[in-house]
């Protein structure tokens, strides 16, 4: 709990994807890939309980052998490509028998999020009396630096009027994925993460990385042995 409010983590987990096949269980610096999720998640000092939503029995005998609770088995309807990805957070919230005042989302492709990050997004949220809070990092490549190509192969800015100096450039954010901190009654209604009301809880790129591709893989393996000093 944060100043009496209550937190349930959710650790979405679906056994089909597609662009590093069965990634959520990849050996990754030792452990599986989920498993670093679960561990943070349990290194919180906020939340009160955390739980997987997965289809897949493989992933779920995973997070069980690491100390995750799995307190039902995502409907395979809710584990397609098409499912938003809301749904399944929206029905684990609905599934577990407790209510709580806080959902907070932990994808498992964000294997280098620390406990720091998930506490400092609750304690964010809270203090600022925001329904939502994400965590957002800097892009590699500033929106005011991106150009699109036109028929003709000539480069077109994305956005006009390009300050003169990197230094002028307004400060820009974007997703990692690795928390999502919503007030569970304002999500049950809207069935959204994100409006105009949102807070942005900014990581640092060290932190941040998003597992999408193989070089994905290899990458947080290089930081992750670093840090424990492999």
């Amino acid at each position: 709990m944060y100043k009496n409010y209550s937190f349930l983590a959710i650790i979405p987990a679906r056994g089909g994807s597609k662009g590093v096949k069965r990634k959520n269980i990849r050996p990754l610096a030792g452990k599986p890939l989920i498993a670093w999720t679960i561990q943070s998640a349990q290194q919180s000092a906020y939340l009160d309980r955390f739980i997987l939503s997965s289809e897949d029995a493989e992933i779920i005998a995973t997070a069980r052998q690491w100390g995750c609770e799995v307190p039902f088995i995502r409907p395979a309807e809710l584990a397609q490509d098409e499912t938003a990805g809301i749904e399944p957070i929206i029905h684990a919230i609905q599934t577990v028998a407790e209510s709580y005042d806080y959902v907070v989302v932990l994808q498992p492709t964000s294997p280098l999020r620390l406990a720091l990050d998930i506490d400092q997004a609750i304690q964010q949220c809270i203090d600022q009396q925001a329904e939502f809070c994400v965590s957002v990092t800097e892009p590699d490549a500033h929106p005011y630096w991106c150009f699109q190509q036109d028929s003709q192969g000539y480069l077109q800015p994305l956005i006009q009027d390009i300050p003169p100096r990197r230094q002028d450039l307004p400060a820009m954010f974007t997703l990692n994925g690795a928390v999502y901190v919503a007030k569970t009654s304002t999500l049950l209604q809207t069935r959204k993460l994100l409006n105009a009301q949102t807070q942005g809880y900014v990581m640092p790129k060290s932190r941040a990385l998003d597992i999408d591709t193989e070089e994905d893989l290899l990458l947080a393996a290089f930081f992750l042995n670093l840090n424990q000093g492999v």
